[in-house]
């Protein structure tokens, strides 16, 4: 397995997809899946439970894992 390039709190710029040109940190990284969560880049709105911090539920913006082979380091 390679060496995975991103750390969370780098600055990358989005190559592919919706986002494209976005420039962002990186909240998360997942180097067993090859992908990282990039803060607000390929956001989807989730549905999810009441429960009891939230007691009614409803809908929460989310923010999903990318490639990383979509995503390019800046250098700062």
């Amino acid at each position: 397995m390679s060496k995975f390039n991103f750390k969370k709190g780098d600055t990358v710029e989005i190559i592919a997809g919706d986002d494209r040109g976005t420039k962002a940190t990186v909240v998360a990284v997942m180097p067993k899946k090859n992908k990282v969560i990039v803060e607000g880049c390929k956001i989807a709105k989730k549905a999810i439970k009441p429960t009891e911090e939230n007691a009614k539920g409803g809908h929460i913006n989310k923010e999903m894992p990318i490639d990383a082979s979509n995503v390019r380091k800046v250098e700062a």
